[in-house]
């Protein structure tokens, strides 16, 4: 089982996820952050970290989210390794409560 970011981490990308990851499971894009389902480790430390609430245990991703574990696959493929926590985007806290950001995502 893995861990899966969705929706919510468009255009906000806070890191306080990727602190406490011990496997540096997690890949930066431009705008979002995602897990590599192949390195995670279910270790469920990311999950409460996360101030958005953007990321589920792959069996609770929320409806209408699933596309987003078929995306962080891909897109961990394509983006660096983030290791290490980074200061979100200047207007991350104009983005948190914003619904329907897919067409936001820039891949």
């Amino acid at each position: 089982m893995t861990f899966v970011v969705t929706e919510a981490c468009i255009k906000c990308k806070y890191t306080d996820c990727v602190e406490v990851c011990p496997v540096d499971c997690f890949h930066e894009g431009p705008n979002m952050l995602v897990i590599d389902p192949e390195e995670c480790i279910d270790c469920t430390l990311c999950e409460p970290e996360c101030p958005v609430e953007a990321i589920f245990s792959e069996d609770d991703v929320p409806e209408g989210q699933e596309k987003f574990l078929e995306l962080n696959a891909e897109l961990a493929k394509e983006w660096p390794v983030l290791a290490k926590a980074k200061e979100p985007p200047e207007d991350a806290d104009e983005w948190k409560d914003v619904k329907d950001k897919l067409q936001y995502l820039e891949r």
